[in-house]
């Protein structure tokens, strides 16, 4: 108790201005403050700074996101005209099963276009069939901001191959 009434004699109880001893209150000054001291519009000026590349950030997590998508998906496609392309007894029925099943693939994804989407049959020495699937995606919706973000080529080339005759 002692030791409080020592630690507390001689201060008076908080102003708004602080902790202030008895007799020594002070009012802020009529004078205006330094430029270097006022800190009002910094965080203002800290988000102009920094907003423009959290939003390039954004757009190239969306923008490659979609890059992705359209990739994984014309793989899918790719596969599927694959395992469709081996039930086929000639070079004809194969490539002409193999452009059914893309045909047919690219009616569910709604973000192809199916007039920019070419079919490529390779059979290679009767052992392994191959489709690879050419897509020009430069009209895509992720390609439209390509000057904004880094982009990779807008030609999309995946393939798949079936080996005939089991393994």
């Amino acid at each position: 108790m002692m030791l409080l009434a020592v630690v507390c004699r001689g201060w008076s109880r908080l102003s708004p201005y602080g902790l202030r001893r008895e007799g020594h209150e002070t009012k802020p000054s009529s004078q205006p403050r330094s430029i270097s001291a006022d800190q009002r519009g910094s965080t203002a000026v800290e988000f102009a700074i920094v907003s423009p590349i959290l939003i390039l950030l954004l757009l190239g997590i969306v923008v490659y996101g979609g890059y992705f998508m359209l990739s994984h998906s014309l793989q899918e496609m790719a596969d599927d005209a694959a395992r469709a392309s081996i039930a086929g007894l000639t070079d004809t029925e194969r490539s002409s099963l193999a452009q059914s099943a893309v045909s047919n693939d690219i009616q569910t994804y709604s973000y192809f276009s199916p007039q920019l989407l070419q079919v490529n049959y390779a059979d290679q020495n009767q052992t392994t069939l191959t489709v690879t699937l050419t897509y020009n995606a430069s009209n895509s919706p992720f390609w439209a901001l390509n000057g904004l973000v880094p982009m990779p080529s807008s030609t999309l080339v995946r393939s798949a191959s079936v080996q005939i005759g089991g393994y």
